[in-house]
């Protein structure tokens, strides 16, 4: 909700394409990302589950409430975006935002594999990730490693808000419609699987689209769930594991 918001914003005042916005919200939700680690998750990583729970779900309830109140309940979206229109391949039919955004957010994701899996600061988080201590013995700073995942988790999340400004309309309540779609994809990959997610992904696409398709429209976003559910029961550790 933030990231689109800000890619709006960007071109109702200043006129800058969301395509072109990409970097910008980029380095604002990055901003984001390591105040609220510095503000609020520092404070209570060695708390109790229940304890973060309440404590993540209320930033969430507060900073829906904040943008209400700034920007009203609303819904706001792009007008003559520069990539708009559709691609025909015979009697299918592709938007081309919707392209351009997966196209995008695929090689950001990428990116990010690359980053983690091939850096010296991408292992120092994966460490950090695995055991927070083993990690501090050895000498990686743990607290600035939880505040650069912070910084790259909402940077991930602000190309998609910019591509997805190019054909949907952005509004208080925007992320609630992903959030079920993000927790799938991550219990479904396995949780700290980066390659699990797109494979997940892939999946939930599918079973979206074909549902639609092939059943009926009104209830893909059970089919996703069923499939979350079946996984859950079968495989809790998700389909493929660890990276």
């Amino acid at each position: 909700m933030l990231s689109m918001f800000t890619s709006f914003w960007l071109w109702s005042l200043l006129g800058i394409d969301p395509l072109f916005s990409v970097p910008i919200t980029i380095l604002l939700m990055a901003i984001c990302g390591v105040l609220t680690h510095y503000l609020l998750i520092r404070y209570i990583l060695k708390a109790k589950m229940l304890v973060q729970i309440c404590a993540t779900f209320g930033l969430s309830i507060f900073i829906r409430s904040i943008a209400q109140l700034l920007w009203t309940p609303d819904y706001r979206n792009v007008e003559n975006p520069l990539i708009e229109g559709r691609i025909e391949l015979g009697n299918i039919y592709v938007g081309q935002p919707q392209l351009f955004a997966g196209l995008i957010c695929l090689l950001a994701f990428l990116g990010l594999y690359w980053f983690v899996t091939k850096t010296e600061t991408g292992l120092a988080l994966q460490a950090t990730a695995q055991d927070r201590h083993a990690a501090e013995i050895l000498g990686i700073p743990s607290d600035k490693m939880f505040a650069l995942g912070w910084a790259i988790g909402l940077g991930c999340v602000a190309v998609a808000g910019s591509m997805m400004m190019n054909y949907f309309a952005v509004f208080t309540d925007v992320g609630i419609n992903f959030a079920l779609f993000a927790f799938v994809a991550v219990a479904l990959g396995g949780f700290g699987s980066i390659i699990g997610c797109l494979y997940a992904g892939v999946i939930i696409g599918l079973v979206e689209s074909l549902g639609g398709l092939l059943i009926d429209p009104s209830f893909k976003l059970l089919y996703v769930f069923a499939i979350y559910l079946l996984v859950v029961i079968y495989k809790p550790q998700g389909l493929f594991g660890r990276y």
